[in-house]
Parts: structure tokens; C-alpha cells; sequence
């Protein structure tokens, strides 16, 4: 993201995927190799028609994203699925695949996780000897990060408030990680169940990911980055992990690269439905920006508790999470309680889908049979035996290679 851009502007897209081989699922630790078959050597990032492919902390893990800020999501699903396709011809050679989805329903993570040796893992090393890294909160959580541009304090607060207030809803559309362990978890998201937990040694890294109430970069600074730093300096005597990107909360602000990244999307089952599910919350975002709910003013005074508290339940049930916090609901004129997926119902009725009509068959989609979790969970049945899991998830990686919704 460059500083020019304003509100809006640009936006940047980051998928992650798990390699996985082609039979068992088993997670197959060779990002590196993947990589290296385009570069010639072992590097952390490289580029294919539009998109970058890069490394995470965990081998078997693959991050595609847009190089750049592209100005329009129109046909972005595309360029993304012409990168799982060649990283799928590559994975021939490995006798594997690309498989989307929350969380590997099989994996463990305590045997099963290798962190990237490779260019910069002193970054990784680091946070392992703190945290110690295998286990699912580190090593099995796949997301959709979405890097959203502002310029000055003024744009700052106004997006800031407004991803704030919309954070505790996203998972009721973006859940995908109901199993781990080859059980049920009683989460549809339990990826964000882990993920907040994973670094309860130092708890202010991700507080209570909705983040405080800054709307300055100065506040910013003050509130959230300077507590932050103050705890990891005990760990972290060589200063390797005092960055912006140390910040864990559901959305961080990147002053690297003047963007909020929001962090807490499930990844979905094929691009088409990763860029759809993008728009939405874009175009939400955009009308809580221009004030069409609730006042900009209304909208700072809104505290990270009683966001969380919301937050807390929908990552359980997702669409079916009973809202009853009245003051929230009547954000957007909703006088009774009601659930998750009948406000976002509310939600998209004021969003105009003229030239994205495939993003709102997709919508429309989700919004009747049920997010990608839903699904999954309907899939399995009662049989939650390994063949029938891997007979569903194996369903998934099609619907990745194909770029098709999930039923």
C-alpha cells in the first residue's frame, strides 16, 4: 500500500492455503519447494501472472497475494485462481495439492509442524522461543487478510472506527474451521478460538482482538504499539520482533504501508467466494464510513469489551449467533433480538451489487445454506470417521482447483 492512496482506493487481498498430499491430506511441509521451482533457489517470495506467492511461518503453508493495491476486485478471483492451478501442476511432481479451509481437520501440529528455515526465519525462530509454535493456534489457521488504504488521522479514525465495529460479525459469514483433532469442536470458528489464545504468555500482543478505542496514529502509538513493545522487550532482548506486524489484534494498522489489515477472515473453499466475501465487508465498510447507520462521533465510543463480547459468541455459532445486544442492533434499525445471519441480511440490503452479480449469487448462497463451517459440518453427518472426513475435505480441494462454491 503507498501513502497516496485514500480511502478505499485500493484495496490488497492475501490468501492462505495448506499443501497437503493428494491421498491422505497429510500436510506436506515444501513451500520452499514450491517457491524454488519458480525462482531457482530457496528465497521467501516470488510472483506469477499478477500474484505473489510467499512463505509463512510453517512450511506447509502457501500465501498468495496481490503484489500491489489493485483499484477494482472486479475479475480478482481470477488472477488468484490461475495461481492455485499452477501451484496445483507443481504439486504433481509431490504427489500433492492445495486444500483450503479454516484449519486441516487431521493435522497435528505437535508432530506434523516445520517452521520456514529459510530468509528471515529468525523472525519465526523467535517467536517460537517465546510462544513455542506447534500447536493449531500457530501451525493450522488459514485466513484471508485484507489490507485496506488511509491517508491522515482524519480517514485513519473513520476507517478504524468502522472495522471496529464490523469485526465481530465477519466470522458469522467467513467460518471454516469447525474440526480439529477429527472432532467437532463446538466452534465454527475455532480458528479464532486458537488464534486468540496463542499467545496468552504476553496478552496484550492480541488483547481482546477487537482493538482500543485509537483514532489517531499518535493514540495508536501510545495505546496499543508502546504497551506491546514494553512486554515483548522482556522476551525479546534483540529487538527481532518489535514491529507493527507483532500487533495481533483482529485488525492492525500498518503505518509501514498506511493500511488496516484485517486478519480474522476464515479462508473460504475457492477464490470466488474469498473476492465475494471481500466485497461485502468493503461495501459494509464503506457505509459505515459515510455514516449511513451511525454517526462517525457514535461510533468511537463503542469499547473493545462490549465488541468482544459479541465477537466471543459469533465465532461459537457464527450465522446462528443470537444477537441481543439492543444498543448494536439498533446500529443498524433493528428493534429485536436477531441473528447473525439475519443482520447481515440487514447489511447487504444496502449494498448495490450492479457489475458484481457473481459475487452476489455467492452471497446469496451463504446466506441460505449456511457459512463454509455450516457446510462442512452438514457434509460430515455424524460420521466423523477419517475416510468420510477426508472424502469431505478431499470435496474442498475440488472446489479450490475448480474455483466453485461448496455445497
Amino acid at each position: 500500500m503507498t501513502s497516496h492512496l485514500h480511502l478505499f482506493q485500493g484495496y490488497g487481498v492475501e490468501l492462505e492455503y495448506m499443501i497437503v498430499n493428494k491421498q491422505s491430506l497429510k500436510v506436506n511441509p515444501i513451500c520452499d519447494e514450491v517457491i524454488k521451482s519458480i525462482e531457482g533457489n530457496y528465497t521467501s517470495d516470488t510472483e506469477f501472472e499478477n500474484i505473489g506467492w510467499s512463505n509463512e511461518i510453517v512450511l506447509h503453508v502457501i500465501e498468495l497475494k496481490t503484489p500491489d493495491p489493485v483499484k477494482s476486485l472486479i475479475g480478482l478471483e481470477s488472477d488468484f485462481i490461475k495461481s492455485v492451478s499452477k501451484i496445483n501442476d507443481i504439486l504433481k511432481e509431490y504427489n500433492s495439492i492445495l486444500l483450503p479451509s479454516g484449519s486441516h481437520p487431521l493435522m497435528d501440529p505437535f508432530t506434523e509442524t516445520k517452521l520456514w528455515p529459510h530468509e528471515h526465519n529468525d523472525v519465526y525462530e523467535s517467536y517460537d522461543r517465546i510462544f513455542g509454535c506447534k500447536g493449531h493456534g500457530w501451525s493450522n489457521l488459514q485466513s484471508i487478510h485484507l489490507n485496506l488504504p488511509f491517508s491522515g488521522d482524519e480517514e485513519f479514525g473513520r476507517l478504524h472506527s468502522a472495522i471496529r465495529l464490523l469485526l465481530p460479525l465477519i466470522p458469522a459469514l467467513t467460518a471454516s474451521s469447525p474440526i480439529l483433532d477429527g472432532k467437532f469442536t463446538g466452534y465454527k470458528d475455532m480458528r479464532l478460538s486458537v488464534y486468540q489464545k496463542n499467545q496468552n504468555k504476553i496478552p496484550i500482543i492480541t488483547g481482546d482482538i477487537i482493538p482500543e478505542r485509537a483514532f489517531t496514529k499518535a493514540d495508536y502509538e501510545e495505546i496499543i504499539f508502546k504497551n506491546i513493545f514494553k512486554e515483548i522487550a522482556h522476551y525479546d532482548t534483540d529487538n527481532i520482533l518489535q514491529f507493527e506486524w507483532l500487533n495481533s489484534r483482529g485488525v492492525i494498522a500498518r503505518f509501514d504501508r498506511n493500511a488496516f489489515e484485517i486478519r480474522i477472515i476464515d479462508i473460504q473453499e475457492a477464490p470466488i467466494v474469498d473476492v465475494a466475501i471481500v466485497f461485502v465487508i468493503v461495501e459494509t465498510l464503506k457505509n459505515l464510513v459515510n455514516e449511513n447507520w451511525i454517526s462517525y462521533e457514535k461510533q468511537k465510543k463503542w469499547s473493545e469489551k462490549t465488541l468482544a463480547s459479541i465477537f466471543q459468541k459469533v465465532i461459537k455459532d457464527a450465522e446462528l449467533t443470537t444477537i441481543d445486544n439492543f444498543d448494536y442492533l439498533k446500529i443498524f434499525g433493528i428493534k429485536e433480538e436477531t441473528s447473525a445471519n439475519n443482520l447481515w441480511g440487514k447489511l447487504i440490503e444496502g449494498i448495490d451489487f450492479s457489475g458484481y452479480g457473481n459475487y452476489k449469487k455467492i452471497i446469496d448462497k451463504i446466506m441460505t445454506k449456511g457459512t463454509l463451517a455450516t457446510r462442512i459440518i452438514n457434509n460430515l453427518g455424524n460420521d466423523l470417521s477419517q475416510k468420510n472426513i477426508l472424502s469431505v475435505y478431499n470435496k474442498l480441494a475440488n472446489c479450490l482447483a475448480g474455483n466453485k462454491f461448496f455445497e
